[in-house]
């Protein structure tokens, strides 16, 4: 009996776990930009460092923002910011990802800090 119970749970477990599913929040960055012209992001914050094209979007690597900041600690750090960039044909932002980050001088993310409005 033990032989056919093994079988019959690992197919039992696979099943079940075909219906899981996992959200992933969507990041500030991602729903403030979303929508807006890549050309407003580029101007404001520099040119992406390349691009892919991808289908009906084109898919930027970015990296900007360099300076130094103080943090809470009162110790001064170097930082920048890095993202993958999807933008449509009509040249619209579809998707930010954030690929490198560092913390803030008021926060956890120095890319909120800087790719963010001010508060």
């Amino acid at each position: 009996m033990s032989r056919r119970l093994f079988p019959l749970t690992a197919v039992l477990a696979v099943a079940l776990s075909a219906c899981t599913t996992v959200s992933v929040a969507s990041s500030p960055i991602n729903t403030y930009w979303t929508g807006r012209s890549a050309g407003e992001f580029f101007a404001k914050f520099s040119p992406p460092l390349s691009d892919v094209d991808s289908g009906s979007s084109t898919i930027y690597n970015w990296r900007g923002g360099y300076t130094r900041i103080k943090l809470a600690n009162g110790k001064s750090v170097s930082v920048s910011c890095s993202a993958k960039v999807t933008v449509s044909e009509s040249y619209t932002i579809r998707d930010i990802t954030i690929t490198a980050d560092r913390p803030g001088s008021t926060g956890p993310s120095y890319c909120e800090e800087l790719l963010l409005p001010k508060k």
